[in-house]
């Protein structure tokens, strides 16, 4: 069931027209230089399944704690070099923007101590600390490599995708973010 929850959403995700219209989109577009020209800003909202995570504990976590804000959700792993380059950018684009949740979530096989070791060595002090440890909402948001960057509206949907790394806390980054919450 989860897969064929996957290859709907990922027909659905690259189905949809991205940068075709729309206020919103149009206006981030002007905006989009340097690393965020790699970002798909969707037409329409995307539904994001609800599958849920866990902490470094092991405790039951949810995207849905995250509802009524605009969310920067990271798929990353620990042995990924450039989730490992780019993780101290989220870090102070989470700091710069409190108004948004920067969430990233160790895909697959991350071993909790090497996330804690990662996030101690790379001064990592304002993200949590989440895990998708059998990948099952990465694959059913046909998560294909990593980084993958997915921005979230306050209603839990997806409205943008990043492929790839980028520095989340350059201007570029944080007008085009701006932008997105102002008017998509």
């Amino acid at each position: 069931m989860r897969k064929l929850l996957g290859v709907v959403y990922t027909a659905f995700l690259f189905g949809a027209n991205v940068l075709g219209s729309g206020l919103a989109a149009a206006d981030v577009d002007t905006l989009r230089e340097g690393d965020m020209k790699k970002l798909a800003i969707h037409v329409s909202p995307v539904p994001v399944p609800d599958i849920g995570l866990v902490d470094t504990t092991d405790a039951p976590r949810s995207l849905a704690e995250y509802r009524g804000k605009w969310v920067v959700l990271n798929f990353w792993a620990t042995w990924c070099a450039p989730c490992r380059e780019e993780m101290p950018s989220l870090d102070r684009l989470q700091a710069a923007m409190s108004e948004i949740a920067v969430v990233p979530v160790a895909t697959g096989r991350n071993a909790v101590a090497g996330i804690e070791r990662f996030f101690v060595e790379a001064r990592i002090t304002g993200l949590p600390m989440l895990r998708d440890p059998k990948s099952e909402l990465s694959r059913a948001m046909g998560v294909l490599g990593l980084p993958v960057t997915v921005i979230m509206n306050p209603e839990g949907q997806e409205v943008a995708r990043l492929i790839g790394d980028a520095e989340w806390d350059g201007d570029n980054a944080k007008a085009v973010l701006t932008a997105l919450m102002a008017g998509y």
